[in-house]
């Protein structure tokens, strides 16, 4: 709008795409699917916190008020008990100079704060009179070395804490602020006021003094310090939060553009289109996903993966801490986490304490604080009213835990109930003083943590591994839920969402592998996709199967289709495998695990890998490059599979080496010679200059190809500058279970595989079953984890099934359903409120016998166990049963690399490091050591030389292995003429003598290098980066 003419000129600004959430959580950046973590911060609010000087001993007192955005404001006491105060971290000053510069006089400070010592103290010592006085006194402090003047300070002031642009609290630091001090503003009330000033110090020397309650507005408030660790002291910034913020700086940056244009541009010529830039916005919302250390590649190993990596919460990222900075405390487990935050699964490793997983049933407010359900407790009777509390709000009542005795109508039995009360405390009081009661005994865990069966008898340590390798397990090739499972199973492969279900209820009219089809109720058709073999993040293998048939009826919420590691719905990530508990010559010795071939055989713990490989075509300076089926110096047999493209077929088998994708770069024009240059001249056109960069597969990888898509500029795709032509290629592989793969149980017991042997070979029960696994016991008494081994009992029962005798007394213990059970029956024991020893005890003898009328395992859990070579039996008795087994996805293949010649590196020409890089191994400073203590001097002058880093020795080595003949000596490494010249560029004159002590140019004829290498066929140029991931 033109104020001076009136006229007002309106259009719609396009202002950028913006990424949607997926009905999944997720967001999709350049084609990947990403999820943006939570973050955990500490509140915005008022902080009071004692600390002791080392010095004096004395008690030093700090309050902070901290805003969302914006300067700090602290107060203290210091030794010499006087009230001082910090404006945005600077220097300290007294407490009264600011409350003067705020418009408060002498006798209005006296009147309000005259009967505390510290405070006429600091009136005392501070000379300055009036409230001009005070405003320079502070902009001195604040901007020394700037000409002080009243308006000035006063606009300092004002901006610091006073101006909505530059100070925000948001509401949550309203709420804070309000709760803490008793103050009644509003909650829109964003910025600071003198009355937030004034009580802020009154609280402080209240604390100092002694004094137990203030009063204010609200009423009176008790006077205490914080704990900055308390969840009612930390809140979570959602995504919608972390995004804002963002777009805010992005949006401050444009309207600085929208005042430059503003200034500059002809005032008849403006339209919002001109006025307005868009980049800032549009570059701060990429910068957030493809940058932010809170949008994260997503975790697709399976289901669990996915749905843990959304739940996650974070103290690290911007504007929260850092893994060095972030002590013990923070880490460390906090009552206030009770049913907010699970204090088992965390990371291992550096981040530990500072990354955590939402607990089961917690939710978040709208000011960002954690909630978790409590039932509501009247008199003694429990009632089924729910209420959510947040950790402040908890801290004000007495909670009685999930597993209190109630009677029919709700009313505690036991006169006196186990309670916490703030802080933790633990305490026996009368059912009538009861506030609430916990909803669940699983409401403290998260839900990796709620699906380990037996939690409660496992070490914490070992469960939080349990927890975190539930996530690395890879999907099978066909799935199998737990025989032991916790209750948890359905409802986390539900909410992982990688299931289909049915939006109504109707009838199933068409089903097909990739689509079903259903009839609605309502006369309407559903049509469901299903996704086949797509690769996931991680490589895993993403692939639905249909569960019903056609004319089945179909309710609303009912599976369709499982997805990766589920079965019928239920979480199914790994086998379950018959198990004995016994050492094996050696062979299961520190964690090894010993297994059955059939397990291989049988594809019983196979997995289906997919890896994606890719090729673009460049414009270069020397022309374009072209994909083509026409490469020079390739034999037609190596071409057999590529169309008339230079693209592979799909189903043709791939090993290392081969061409996936034809390609070629055009090589730099020649010098032609007089002949040359006479035959082209007769003929044309002479062979092409060009080069062979064509896509292989990589060392390592073989497979089946399942998948190729391109993309083509001429036809519309969208594609980075300077690129014509993208080719992707999927290759899948089966990966049956090898020596070398790593399996774990739930409860931390993880190992890798030694040894699989022959079934034949293997130890077998009485009736001739042979076990899978054969697991070494001593794994089991040092970790602490006795869960695997109630696990593998209850294992064995529920696969055989069990009938217990109505007559014996103990069975009136259990429930009527539990009473007896078919074979393969599955068992949920909810964790905290599973399965007891008695019943287990019980069940174990009620096992039912085989055909053969055999009872294999007794009421112990033992069984006689014969070895599989000899068929004698083992001298003792030995524990067999069925544990839930997973394979991870740290598998062998993928981790063994070996290297002839390959890159070297640029500056020091050493080989590079690493298996990506098709790196060498590192000979470090103590392997060095080791040999020298050998003396083994040569060997360890070839492995200083030529096997690294001395380029002309290396070429003339393997000239001389190509030929036959002796190696040759060792030359000097380029790392030595590398140390030369950082001498040099330090101004130090370094030459090389000779024994005779005569000086040695160091300067290699690179001409017999290369010649050497082009005689031998050697590419000593490093790999040119052809495509963005190399670069």
């Amino acid at each position: 709008m033109n104020n001076e003419t009136g006229e007002i000129k309106s259009q719609t600004v396009f202002m950028g795409d913006f990424p949607l959430m997926t009905n999944k959580g997720t967001f999709i950046i350049n084609g990947t699917e990403r999820v943006v973590v939570s973050q955990l911060v500490r509140s915005p609010g008022a902080y009071f916190e004692r600390s002791v000087d080392k010095a004096t001993d004395k008690d030093v007192f700090v309050a902070k008020i901290i805003p969302s955005r914006g300067a700090w404001l602290e107060f203290e006491i210091d030794k010499k008990d006087l009230v001082a105060v910090r404006v945005d971290r600077k220097r300290k000053q007294p407490v009264t100079v600011l409350l003067k510069a705020l418009g408060m006089t002498t006798e209005q400070i006296t009147e309000r704060f005259g009967q505390y010592e510290t405070f006429m103290a600091t009136l005392e010592k501070d000379h300055i009179g009036s409230q001009e006085d005070a405003l320079l006194d502070i902009y001195r402090k604040l901007r020394p070395g700037e000409p002080p003047t009243v308006e000035n300070a006063r606009n300092l002031l004002d901006n610091f804490y006073f101006n909505p642009k530059r100070y925000d609290m948001a509401k949550v630091g309203r709420y804070k602020v309000n709760k803490k001090l008793g103050l009644d503003l509003p909650l829109t009330q964003s910025v600071l006021t003198v009355e937030d000033i004034v009580q802020a110090v009154e609280y402080l020397v209240r604390l100092h003094a002694g004094l137990p309650l203030i009063e204010g507005p609200r009423g009176e408030v008790r006077v205490e310090t914080d704990d900055i660790d308390h969840f009612g002291n930390r809140r979570l910034r959602t995504v919608g939060e972390l995004i804002q913020n963002q777009i805010r700086t992005g949006l401050s940056r444009m309207e600085r553009v929208v005042r430059e244009r503003m200034t500059t541009q002809d005032v008849e010529a403006i339209t919002p289109q001109t006025l307005i830039n868009i980049r800032p916005v549009v570059a701060s919302i990429k910068e957030f996903f493809g940058t932010s250390q809170l949008s994260q590649f997503m975790d697709q190993t399976n289901p669990l993966a996915g749905l843990t990596h959304k739940r996650r919460l974070s103290a690290l990222g911007p504007g929260g801490l850092s893994r060095e900075r972030a002590g013990f405390e923070v880490r460390d487990v906090h009552p206030s986490h009770y049913g907010r935050m699970c204090p088992i699964e965390t990371p291992e490793g550096p981040n530990i304490g500072l990354i955590g997983s939402l607990a089961t049933y917690a939710r978040i407010n709208a000011f960002g604080f954690v909630e978790t359900p409590y039932r509501k407790v009247v008199n003694g009777r429990v009632t089924d009213d729910i209420d959510y509390l947040t950790a402040d709000e908890e801290d004000l009542h007495v909670v009685a835990q999930a597993n209190t005795t109630i009677d029919a109508d709700g009313n505690m039995t036991d006169p006196k109930v186990l309670v916490r009360r703030k802080g933790g405390e633990v305490d026996y009081i009368l059912a009538n003083d009861v506030d609430y009661m916990d909803v669940s005994p699983r409401q403290l865990w998260s839900v990796a943590t709620a699906m380990i069966p037996f939690l409660e008898h496992d070490d914490a340590n070992r469960a939080l591994m349990g927890s975190n390798m539930q996530r690395q397990a890879v999907p099978l090739l066909r799935s199998e839920a737990p025989l032991v499972g916790t209750g948890m199973e359905f409802r986390a492969a539900y909410d992982a969402g990688d299931i289909i279900t049915a939006k109504q209820a109707g009838g199933v009219t068409e089903v097909s592998a990739d689509l079903v089809t259903v009839a609605n109720d309502d006369g309407t058709y559903t049509t469901y996709r299903i996704e086949k073999f797509h690769r996931s993040n991680q490589g895993t293998c993403f692939n639905q199967r249909p569960i019903v048939s056609e004319g089945q009826r179909v309710e609303a919420g009912q599976v369709l289709a499982d997805g990766p590691s589920t079965e019928l719905g239920e979480m199914a990530l790994g086998k379950n495998l018959l198990v004995a508990f016994m050492p094996w010559e050696g062979h299961n010795y520190e964690d090894a695990i010993i297994l059955n071939q059939r397990l291989v055989q049988d594809d019983v713990l196979s997995s289906i890998h997919i890896d994606e490989h890719e090729v673009d075509a460049r414009d270069t300076k020397l022309g374009p490059e072209e994909i083509t089926r026409d490469i020079p110096n390739v034999a037609e047999e190596v071409l057999a599979d590529l169309d008339d493209r230079g693209i592979i077929r799909i189903g043709a088998d791939v090993v290392p080496g081969d061409i996936l994708v034809g390609k070629v770069t055009p090589k730099g024009e020649t010098e032609l010679t007089p002949e040359e240059r006479l035959l082209r001249a007769i003929f044309g056109e002479k062979a092409r200059e060009v080069r062979d960069t064509s896509l292989k597969v990589p060392h390592g990888e073989s497979g089946k190809v399942i998948g190729v898509r391109v993309f083509d500029r001429e036809e519309g795709d969208e594609l980075p500058p300077g690129v014509n032509l993208l080719v992707r290629v999927y290759i899948a592989q089966k990966r049956k279970i090898t020596e070398g793969d790593k399996l774990a149980g739930r409860h931390g017991n993880k190992g890798v595989i030694a040894k699989i042997m022959p079934a034949e070979d293997m130890p077998f029960l009485e009736d001739g079953t042979p076990v899978d696994v054969v697991l070494n016991p001593l794994g089991v008494p040092g970790r602490m984890n006795i869960g695997q081994i109630l696990e593998t009992h209850l294992g064995w029962a529920a696969a055989t099934g069990w009938k217990v005798d109505p007559a014996d007394p103990r069975a009136k213990t259990l429930p009527d359903a539990v009473r007896e059970a078919p074979r393969r029956t599955k068992v949920a024991t909810p964790v905290f409120d599973g399965a007891r020893e008695d019943e287990l005890a019980l069940v174990l003898e009620s096992t039912l016998p085989t055909a053969d009328g055999l009872t294999l395992v007794g009421a112990d859990g033992k069984a006689n166990l014969f070895d599989g070579r000899s068929g004698e039996p083992y001298p003792g008795r030995v524990t067999v049963g069925y544990i839930y087994i997973l394979k991870l996805l740290h598998l062998v293949d993928d981790k063994i690399h070996a290297r002839s010649t390959g890159p070297y590196s640029m500056i020091t020409q050493q080989p590079l490091g690493g298996k990506a890089q098709f790196g060498g191994q590192r000979f470090g400073e103590m392997e060095v050591w080791a040999l020298e203590a050998y003396g083994a001097a040569y060997a360890l002058q070839e492995l200083l030389t030529i096997k690294s880093d001395d380029v002309l020795g290396r070429v003339k080595v393997y000239e001389a292995i190509v030929k036959g003949e002796n190696v040759p000596e060792p030359g000097i490494p380029e790392s030595f003429k590398v140390l030369v010249k950082e001498m040099q560029s330090l101004c130090l004159n370094v030459e090389v003598l000779s024994s005779e002590g005569v000086s040695i140019e160091m300067r290699d004829s690179d001409e017999d290098v290369f010649r050497a290498a082009e005689e031998l066929g050697i590419d000593l140029s490093r790999r040119e980066p052809s495509s963005v991931d190399e670069l």
